[in-house]
């Protein structure tokens, strides 16, 4: 499980692409504590495994049905991604319940920069608009988000200071897509009401 409250960025530094699925080498240096082999880490908010890592390197290996869902595909070296390792049963759950579980990519259309904040417009796939709530939460790109409106097929989020500058949301120019995972509850509440006698 994730919160979406981003620990670091990280780069990614090689890309091996196979028939049916690709490896990622990525480069985490400020992501705090020793990584360990079989570990899950949110990458854009895609859960991946860490297959080998040595220092501050590690890799991970993608599946087809990943890379042609998600961003992960669009990455290439260089690439700045945002880092969550999972949420020890411990910790606070400063963002909200995030499983790493992409359910579709949005594109930015618009950016509105403020003094003290930014707008950022998404298109978002229709089938999930259903779930997504003006008020409500997203993940964007792994990043836990408020939804501050919602108009037709465009969900807006307020992005502060702190969020522009430390995860990769800063740097979205329009045409650029993004991770979503809306709100599994909501998910599960409709599942059972399919079920509802």
């Amino acid at each position: 499980m994730f919160t979406g409250i981003v620990e670091a960025l990280g780069t990614i530094t090689a890309v091996e692409k196979g028939d049916a699925s690709s490896r990622l080498f990525l480069s985490s240096p400020h992501l705090d504590g020793d990584l360990v082999h079989g570990e899950s880490i949110a990458v854009n908010g895609v859960c991946l495994t860490v297959t080998s890592h040595a220092g501050d390197g590690w890799s991970s290996d993608v599946m087809r049905v990943t890379l042609e869902t998600t961003n992960i595909g669009d990455l290439a070296v260089g690439a700045t991604v945002n880092l969550e390792r999972a949420t020890k049963s411990d910790g606070r759950l400063g963002g909200h319940i995030m499983q790493g579980h992409v359910d579709g990519v949005a594109t930015l259309v618009a950016r509105d920069s403020q003094p003290e904040w930014d707008d950022l417009t998404f298109s978002v796939p229709k089938d999930l608009l259903k779930y997504v709530v003006r008020k409500g939460s997203i993940a964007l790109n792994g990043v836990s988000l408020t939804v501050a409106e919602l108009v037709g097929d465009t969900a807006t989020v307020s992005l502060i200071p702190t969020t522009l500058a430390e995860t990769n949301l800063g740097a979205l120019a329009p045409g650029d897509r993004v991770n979503v995972e809306v709100d599994v509850i909501a998910k599960y509440v409709e599942r059972m009401m399919e079920f509802k006698s």
